[in-house]
């Protein structure tokens, strides 16, 4: 008899085939209010739970399946997992680092130049006919030697750091201790933001970072800053971030990631110096194969008593 997994939210139809040829897959009703509900009938004998760093695992849900021994997530952050319940009861936790690393890095530099350059709107001023009635749009900004403030310096932050150096960037960061990096450490964000012409933000989600570019922050950067965000919507204060790019008060914006997604702020939606994406950082077929694949092999890991991959938990 195959053990019961719970599949919050699935992978791709490859690696669910994987997984149903070990485990017995219990898929989750997309309204979240209902998945308590929706285990019932196999909670006792749920060991595993399959899920996405949007989705994570609640810790209503944790609760529900007392014999729980592991939540393997899709994707680097975990802050939509009930960490203090899972260290609690012993149960693991994994993700899937390193292996997306080069996509979200990508990301945060398109969007960089995206915003900067203007493309976004260059593409629509193409397409809706305003060149030929208009003429060639104003000029933008050059990214090539603008001063890069990075906050965090974690995997996916050098990645950033070794990509914006090509670009030959003056590159400074900030985290709460110094890393091992040739970079500049700024131990006062709003000094960083101060100091610099764009400022990527890469860091883990949940309560440490929350509100963590705040208004202050966003002021510091100023009408000619450009704020680009590929870590959580959480980590930056939205409604502070809106005032600033409606009132001109800041540069311009790149963001993959909002703090209700995938609800983005109406007046986000009509300003031209914003380049939105739907949380995109890792999704290219290549990583997102090899994210699955991780998942997989977590979870079967712990199904053989073998050593996980990537516990954080």
């Amino acid at each position: 008899m195959k053990p019961d997994l719970v599949s919050v939210e699935a992978l791709r139809p490859q690696s669910m085939t994987e997984l149903a040829e070990t485990f017995a897959i219990h898929a989750l009703p997309a309204d979240r209010a209902r998945w308590v509900e929706a285990v019932a009938p196999v909670a006792a004998h749920v060991r595993f739970v399959q899920t996405t760093g949007f989705s994570g695992c609640p810790g209503d849900l944790m609760r529900a399946l007392p014999r729980l021994e592991i939540v393997a997530v899709m994707g680097v952050g975990v802050d939509a997992v009930d960490l203090a319940q899972a260290r609690a009861r012993g149960i693991a936790v994994t993700n899937t680092p390193d292996v997306l690393n080069d996509d979200v890095a990508d990301l945060a530099m398109a969007l960089t130049l995206m915003t900067a350059r203007n493309l976004a709107l260059s593409d629509r001023y193409v397409r809706d006919g305003r060149w030929k009635r208009l003429g060639n749009q104003a000029l933008a900004t050059k990214v090539s030697g603008k001063r890069l403030g990075i906050v965090g310096m974690g995997r996916i932050g050098k990645v950033v750091a070794r990509r914006a150096a090509a670009f030959d960037m003056t590159i400074s960061y900030h985290t709460r201790n110094p890393a091992d990096v040739p970079y500049r450490h700024v131990p006062d964000l709003e000094a960083l933001a101060r100091e610099v012409d764009i400022m990527i933000v890469i860091v883990p989600g949940g309560p440490a970072t929350r509100g963590l570019i705040d208004a202050r922050v966003i002021a510091a950067l100023g009408p000619k800053g450009i704020l680009v965000n590929v870590s959580r919507g959480s980590v930056v204060d939205e409604p502070a971030l809106v005032e600033a790019l409606v009132s001109g008060r800041l540069g311009g914006a790149g963001l993959d990631v909002f703090a209700d997604e995938p609800n983005v702020p109406e007046a986000l939606l009509a300003l031209d110096n914003v380049v939105l994406a739907p949380h995109v950082g890792s999704a290219t077929s290549e990583t997102r194969g090899a994210m699955a694949d991780l998942v997989v092999a977590n979870l079967r890991a712990q199904l053989e008593g073998g050593t996980l991959l990537t516990r954080v938990v």
